[in-house]
């Protein structure tokens, strides 16, 4: 029986090691964002993002929200989270001085990210593919700026951020 298992276990650290060395050949910077619940919200979880060239990938983890529900998720300018309700991470990351719209659309602040929306349980698990920011050094970079996930849905259209109501969630986006 033991000669069946070795190879199992020497097998493994192989393809792992592969695997991961395969994954970040050619990545760029990583960062992670820990969600602390703000105004009265149960919403935490964490949200990672990976440089992979000129886009950022995101993947969301959170939870504590109505089933169902769908959320304002936005880079915010400054990258402070202290005040119990997130005001002082302040308005949308905007370098480029743009209107609030749809990301990816032809108009928006570099800020404006997709929405969320929770699942049955209560949860978000997605992955976004984000453009128009960076990780890296630069005027368009998120690194060191507030994300903060809304009470309500973006509308898309109210000027100056999407009409999202209260801030649930908040955290300081921190290279690893």
């Amino acid at each position: 029986m033991r000669a069946a298992i070795t190879p199992v276990i020497l097998a493994i650290p192989l393809v792992l090691g592969l695997g991961g060395c395969t994954g970040m050949r050619g990545s760029g910077p990583t960062a992670v964002a820990v969600m602390e619940a703000r105004s009265g919200s149960a919403v935490s979880g964490t949200v990672t993002f990976r440089q992979a060239g000129d886009v950022v990938r995101a993947h969301v983890v959170l939870s504590g929200f109505a089933p169902g529900s769908e959320h304002g998720f936005h880079v915010h300018d400054k990258g402070d989270c202290s005040a119990p309700d997130a005001a002082s991470a302040g308005g949308h990351f905007n370098p480029d001085g743009s209107a609030h719209g749809r990301a990816g659309g032809p108009v928006h602040h570099a800020g404006d990210l997709p929405s969320l929306v929770a699942d049955a349980h209560g949860e978000v698990k997605a992955d976004l593919a984000l453009s128009g920011v960076t990780l890296e050094a630069g005027p368009h970079s998120i690194v060191g700026r507030a994300l903060i996930v809304h009470r309500d849905a973006d509308d898309y259209t109210s000027q100056p951020s999407g009409n999202s109501g209260p801030r649930f969630a908040c955290a300081v986006i921190r290279l690893q």
